[in-house]
């Protein structure tokens, strides 16, 4: 990920969790001064939730729909132009085809640093597909996917958790602090504590890493804890935190067997905005 963001892509459903999304894009399009990107992929469905390539519809209700779905994709652009006060562009384009493979497609050719995606927490089955859908977003395109949520709605990042499992998460880490500069914000690095004390030694290696590349404030901070997950959501809540860089490992998600069969990540149960950033990133 470069220094800052240039293109932001936002994928359009039309449904209500685009406003979540759409609304963070431009926060930080205001911010960097980027361009936001709202991409629509038109496909079809011939059984419920099951993916179907697009060839499957005629070519007159393909371009029925195209142009149906370009105009409301030109219309929402034009309410968002509205609210850019920067020097940020909103871009527009409506693709056919299956939407994992669309998406990677566009991200690729534009050159897009950053996808912003609105969650919605309680529908279980949209929880699933969409936990799948941003580990594979950031797997494929290795950028950095943020999840938000109604209530993640906040005005910039000002207090940045980065929770620390057995490694330095360097690209993690490069990501907090291009945010913590742009936002004056604080860096907190959160780890559990175990009985071998290598959560300290892991602490101290990062925040060696965070002051050998940035001035930003940084804090360690050893918690008490079984669940990293469980346990970074409950300190995000106490300091009222603004963000939680992951990637999506096992160790975010959250305890109990019904959370590991529905891969509740920590992202499907923080209001407060999440960051995923896949683990290949992190060299």
């Amino acid at each position: 990920m470069p220094n800052k963001l240039y293109n932001i892509l936002v994928p359009v459903d039309f449904s209500r969790k685009n406003k979540w999304a759409i609304a963070k894009a431009i926060e930080l399009s205001n911010s960097f001064g980027c361009n936001i990107h709202l991409v629509y992929v038109l496909h079809r469905n011939i059984l419920p939730f099951v993916p179907v390539d697009v060839s499957v519809v005629t070519p007159y209700e393909s371009f029925s729909d195209r142009l149906n779905s370009y105009e409301k994709l030109r219309i929402l652009a034009a309410e968002c132009r509205q609210k850019i006060c920067g020097n940020g562009t909103i871009e527009i384009s409506v693709m056919e085809g299956p939407v994992p493979k669309k998406l990677t497609e566009y991200i690729q050719l534009y050159q897009i640093d950053l996808a912003v995606i609105g969650v919605k927490r309680f529908n279980f089955l949209q929880r699933i597909l969409s936990t799948v859908s941003i580990s594979r977003l950031a797997r494929k395109t290795n950028i950095p996917v943020l999840a938000v949520q109604a209530g993640g709605l906040i005005c910039h990042f000002k207090k940045i958790i980065l929770p620390l499992h057995n490694e330095i998460p360097s690209e993690r880490i490069k990501v907090a602090t291009m945010l913590a500069r742009t936002f004056k914000s604080t860096v907190y690095l959160v780890s559990l504590r175990n009985a071998d004390n290598t959560a300290e030694k892991i602490m101290n290696q990062a925040l060696e890493f965070v002051q050998s590349i940035s001035t930003v404030p940084v804090q360690g901070i050893i918690l008490e804890g079984k669940n990293l997950a469980k346990t970074t959501l409950e300190f995000a809540k106490k300091i009222n935190a603004d963000l939680i860089l992951i990637n999506p490992l096992k160790v975010f998600t959250l305890p109990g067997l019904w959370n590991k069969m529905t891969k509740k990540l920590l992202t499907h149960s923080s209001t407060i905005p999440v960051l995923t950033i896949e683990k290949i990133a992190e060299k």
